[in-house]
């Protein structure tokens, strides 16, 4: 029975109606500086799994290409029409953020999805649960969501809950799919993917800092390429 994707996502839930309940009641300059200094910590934690990579040509090919096809499909305009449709639908419900446009709302907004919903640490944690029964690596995933998701909460209110869903749904098909998936892969594919990861991770944290706006949700699709040209590349190059 899987337990560590509905941990996670309640500690997501959790961490965002605290958040979203404080926020009104910190400084405006505490409410700036904490994303700040996630999208920091973002940073330094994907450069540590950038170096993890073993075939570099192999991700950036996947990571171009994923991009190419991300743009083509309108990955991240999708997302964005989503999370203001949320905003919409939580807005009714509970108290808005003040003084937050549509625009600012859906940056960040569609950065932090990425970043719960697509980080190695809960896609690598999930198949690991879903291959051996062994939740610990989600439950370590839980503890930083509580605090990530009631930093965030600050800035963009009760909307951060809703994150919890399309975390639950990935982190459960990829438990179930583990038991495929798992044995075809070797280490150098996952070191390959945990570089994709990262990757994905800086571009995050420095569109939360707004020193990029990178197109994070269109790069989606090279976290699905990366392994399989990880395994080419290794097969017919290396």
């Amino acid at each position: 029975m899987l337990i560590g994707p509905y941990v996670n996502g309640s500690a997501v839930i959790i961490g965002g109606l605290l958040g979203a309940f404080a926020g009104g009641k910190l400084p405006e300059r505490v409410k700036t500086a904490l994303p700040m200094t996630f999208g920091l910590c973002s940073v330094g934690l994907g450069i540590t799994l950038v170096l993890k990579v073993k075939y570099m040509p192999a991700v950036v090919l996947a990571m171009v290409l994923g991009a190419i096809i991300g743009e083509l499909l309108h990955l991240e305009k999708g997302i964005g029409k989503a999370a203001g449709s949320t905003r919409g639908i939580i807005n009714k419900v509970l108290p808005p953020v003040p003084g937050l446009t549509h625009e600012e709302f859906t940056e960040k907004f569609v950065a932090i999805l990425v970043l719960f919903c697509a980080s190695g640490t809960g896609i690598f944690g999930a198949m690991t649960e879903g291959m051996s029964g062994d939740p610990s690596i989600l439950y370590i995933k839980t503890i930083l969501d509580l605090f990530t998701a009631g930093i965030f909460a600050t800035l963009l209110g009760y909307s951060v809950i809703t994150i919890a869903l399309p975390q639950v749904i990935i982190q459960v098909a990829l438990a179930m799919l583990a038991v495929f998936i798992l044995p075809m892969i070797t280490p150098e594919m996952m070191a390959d993917f945990s570089c994709a990861g990262g990757l994905l991770m800086v571009a995050t944290g420095l569109r939360i800092c707004n020193i990029k706006l990178f197109p994070v949700a269109n790069m989606l699709p090279g976290l699905v390429l990366v392994m399989p040209f990880s395994h080419f590349w290794a097969t017919l190059v290396a």
